[in-house]
């Protein structure tokens, strides 16, 4: 007797689809960047009209949403219901379109230095007495500890020490440093401090509603909430999801990023 699950075919379609219109939607981007890069257009002035569709694009679903309505003849208790996961959802997508519309920065660098590197010629033949090239410069090193008292200068986004799942949180921050770039090293701590002050509501919000405490924690689960090393985590998950994911799956449980993601909501959301 089969012990598949009821519906298990119906929703690996739906991800199938969904990874096709976000295979799809990469390529678009990268092709609108380069028509904005032919026409003189820089790359600050594209990544903000980029996002400015991407967001609009998810605007529009907050309307189709919240126009949306309980079946006629329903009963009230099921009208109630309905409304109310209706705006829980509304909610949700307005805060992913506040956020899209003014994170999509370094994207259409991005984009040229792909365009760069897939149009360099091939590498002439080795000369006899080939010039030797100066070792390029050492990629700055990111200090876990520097990092860590950074993070913990938040009190709004970060629990206190007593209530925190883990006292010590390094795996976690180590995979989440990894996927800093060599280039994104220099300055990466002030970069993080603005990400957390831009972001100040929706981890105050992330704190309180799902933090050692709440409810939802209760059950144990999003124990990585409130932790310092997050702050770290959530900065990746938006700058470069794809590397955190690959990183995080070959060493830790890719639970606790499902979790987190969950609550942050970001603009590519990779958990299933």
């Amino acid at each position: 007797m089969s012990t598949e699950q009821p519906g298990a075919d119906a929703y690996g379609q739906e991800l199938a689809r969904i990874s096709h219109h976000q295979s799809a939607a990469i390529e678009a981007r990268f092709t609108v960047f380069q028509a904005l890069a032919a026409v003189g257009i820089g790359h600050e002035e594209a990544d903000d009209i980029v996002s400015k569709l991407e967001a609009g694009a998810v605007a529009g679903a907050h309307t189709w949403i919240s126009e949306s309505s309980a079946p006629h003849g329903s009963e009230q208790r099921f009208e109630d219901g309905w409304h109310a996961g209706v705006r829980d959802v509304a909610g949700y997508l307005l805060r992913i379109a506040d956020n899209t519309a003014t994170t999509g920065r370094g994207l259409a660098a991005s984009s040229a230095m792909a365009v760069a590197h897939f149009q360099q010629p091939a590498s002439p033949a080795p000369q006899e007495t080939p010039v030797k090239e100066p070792d390029p410069a050492p990629a700055p090193v990111l200090d876990a500890k520097d990092v860590l008292a950074a993070a913990e200068r938040f009190p709004w986004a970060v629990a206190a020490p007593g209530v925190r799942h883990w006292p010590d949180g390094g795996d976690f921050l180590d995979v989440a440093l990894s996927a800093v770039r060599p280039e994104e090293r220099e300055g990466y701590i002030e970069r993080l401090e603005a990400f957390v002050e831009q972001h100040r509501a929706r981890l105050e919000e992330m704190l309180r509603t799902h933090g050692p405490g709440s409810r939802p924690a209760s059950h144990g689960r999003y124990a990585l909430i409130g932790q310092p090393e997050t702050l770290v985590i959530v900065e990746r998950m938006e700058s470069a999801p794809f590397l955190l994911r690959g990183l995080w799956e070959e060493e830790l449980e890719s639970v606790f990023l499902d979790d987190l993601e969950f609550v942050w909501g970001p603009r590519i959301r990779l958990s299933r």
